[in-house]
């Protein structure tokens, strides 16, 4: 059969994708415009399918499946009521307990329980519910940037490190399952998930040849890019440090057209030797732009097609816009889509939009939502502190999906396929407006949360527990801890954790400077198992730091507060402050600071499991 003149084959082709992504858009329309039955729908089928679990059953369900006896019989969850069945299943109960589908692994959360990860349950079919909120995204994208399937995306994609339960099962976070998936490894060719970065390179386990060769394909087809990014804002500034500690080189694989021998994955270099060929007038110029004073606008200098920077920059990721800023001139930064380990919640409708405006929307055939009302007197406060156990009215305050109010704030609930129900995701969300009958959320904040760096969350509580075992090494020098405050410092890369620490002395000792090194180390073998691993394996958080303060620091901080309409009455420490003058006043009087000395322990797996 003869060949289709090109003009004619790219017509078709840019009709048929043109067809496709219609599709995508009507059903957005469809499910949005249905919202409240697509949500009765989606929990009868739930319910249905998992009428005989034991779960369901020893809550006194009994088979029903309306919303009515659900919300009448099932008690609002956490994590902590869980656990014993998750504990059960991950030690090889084969027992349908939360779900009558079988667990086909465990998604390890950011968050975590008792310092260690939680484990989300899921099943096969979770992964073309994921597949499918992803398919959305490019025809959303394509109304406001057309021509994204000329090109490729740069993005920086890496996979990390899993474990398997005793029951074989294995525990790895959410996006390692969903790249080590025959839904990412053999997906057909699609413009729109056409990366610069092969297969290979994204799925090796070792973070520097992974980095090293993804950055070396994307300088590679630097012309060929219209957009980059990686998952968090943290991990794209990451990548670009990386560029500027390793571009000489990258330049001399690129000149030779050899890739460098610190890449020892065959498989890699497979894959990269493919993309790699000698170009020594590509190597002047990376030589050039990189090798200048200032590297503003130097995502736009080197694939200077780039529309937009596809990262998430809301919540504790904010604090990276400004950098994010600086290295692309100013491209919009796009916040794409809204998920986590529990279940994929929903997309960005209006994607080219500042990073203050981003609002999802949540498609309603992901789950079942249910939304507790949040009730907070400061309005600015960056962590809210939500009950962990709720009471019977408080139970009653629940409302669905189309039922919330515009402007008021909620924590998200879920019901799950997977087998959670009416579980507290630990999100707070605020309505900005709805589309069709669908509510629109921006994401304020992960509750109770005071520090985060990259996918780590530090509480009040376990940062208050650190810091009580890490004061134990000031006892023999008479020297006690009287105020305290952190900071997280993403000014440098990777971002560190600091402490603002004023001391009581009373002994005539002076303290080495090796006892605050320990106190620095204590803190960070006290701190969760998601915060270890980005200091020890994904090297994404930087040693911790104790920086000591003058005496009075902490009165000069309340009497700030006060000037700016705090009661003196109702005023406390913030254990964790944010406010650019405030992290300025602290640092004005710091006397000395102390850094980790090393890397805290860390292993994958739990604690519980012997790994």
């Amino acid at each position: 059969m003869p060949e289709a003149p090109k003009d004619v084959a790219f017509e078709v082709k840019d009709q048929g994708l043109a067809e496709k992504n219609k599709k995508k858009l009507q059903f957005i329309e469809d499910v949005t415009m249905k919202a409240e039955e697509v949500q009765r729908r989606v929990l009868e089928e739930i319910l249905k399918r998992n009428a005989k679990v034991e779960y369901l059953k020893r809550h006194g369900l009994d088979g029903r499946s309306d919303r009515e006896s659900f919300k009448r019989v099932m008690p609002v969850i956490t994590y902590e009521d869980i656990q014993p069945d998750i504990n059960r299943i991950a030690n090889g109960d084969n027992f349908p307990i939360l779900c009558s589908k079988p667990i086909s692994e465990f998604l390890t959360s950011s968050g975590t329980s008792g310092g260690e990860r939680k484990l989300m349950p899921t099943i096969e079919e979770e992964l073309d519910r994921r597949s499918l909120l992803y398919s959305l995204l490019m025809p959303v994208m394509s109304q406001f940037v057309p021509g994204l399937d000329k090109g490729k995306g740069m993005y920086f994609l890496f996979i990390k490190s899993e474990a398997k339960t005793p029951s074989g099962l294995l525990a790895r976070p959410v996006l390692t399952s969903y790249y080590k998936s025959s839904h990412f490894k053999e997906r057909p060719f699609d413009p729109y998930t056409n990366y610069t970065s092969p297969n290979e390179t994204i799925l090796c386990p070792d973070s520097y040849q992974s980095m090293y060769s993804q950055m070396l394909c994307g300088l590679c087809q630097r012309m060929e890019v219209l957009r980059v990014g990686a998952v968090f804002a943290s991990g794209f500034i990451r990548a670009i440090k990386f560029l500027e500690k390793h571009w000489p080189e990258l330049a001399c694989d690129i000149r030779t057209g050899i890739l460098s021998a610190q890449i020892t994955d065959p498989s890699v270099r497979g894959a990269v030797d493919k993309i790699l060929k000698p170009d020594p007038k590509l190597a002047d110029f990376i030589e050039n732009e990189c090798g200048k004073e200032s590297w503003q606008g130097i995502i736009t200098r080197l694939w200077p097609n780039t529309k937009y920077v596809d990262v998430i920059v809301t919540g504790t990721m904010s604090q990276y816009i400004q950098t994010l800023d600086y290295y692309s001139n100013g491209l919009p930064l796009v916040c794409t889509m809204y998920a986590s380990s529990e279940c994929y919640f929903g997309v960005n409708l209006r994607p080219i939009c500042k990073p203050s405006e981003v609002s999802y929307t949540l498609i309603p055939t992901m789950a079942y939502f249910e939304f507790l009302p949040v009730h907070r007197n400061n309005g600015v406060t960056n962590s809210i502190n939500l009950p962990k156990s709720l009471t019977e009215r408080e139970q009653k305050e629940l409302v669905d999906l189309v039922d919330v109010k515009l402007g008021q704030e909620y924590e998200l609930v879920v019901t799950t396929y997977a087998g959670l129900y009416r579980y507290r995701v630990g999100d707070v969300l605020r309505v900005t407006g709805f589309k069709n009958k669908a509510p629109q959320f921006s994401f304020i904040c992960r509750k109770n949360v005071v520090l985060s760096i990259d996918s780590d969350k530090t509480d009040e509580v376990e940062l208050q527990n650190a810091v009580k075992k890490a004061v134990t090494h000031l006892v023999p020098f008479e020297a006690t801890l009287s105020e305290y405050t952190s900071y997280a410092d993403t000014t440098t890369v990777p971002g560190h954790y600091v402490l603002f620490w004023e001391l009581t002395l009373k002994g005539q000792t002076p303290i080495p400077p090796s006892i605050f090194e320990d106190c620095c180390l204590t803190i960070e073998e006290s701190l969760n198992s998601v915060y270890r691993q980005g200091r020890v394996s994904d090297k994404s958080i930087g040693p911790l730091e104790i920086k000591i303060v003058e005496a009075g620091t902490f009165d000069k901080l309340m009497d700030y507060a006060i000037s700016l309409g705090a009661s003196i009455n109702q005023y406390k420490t913030p254990r964790c402050v944010k406010f650019a003058p405030i992290v300025e006043l602290l640092n004005s009087r710091v006397v000395s600071s102390y850094f980790s000395p090393k890397c805290p322990k860390w292993v994958p797996g739990h604690k519980q499991w012997g790994q």
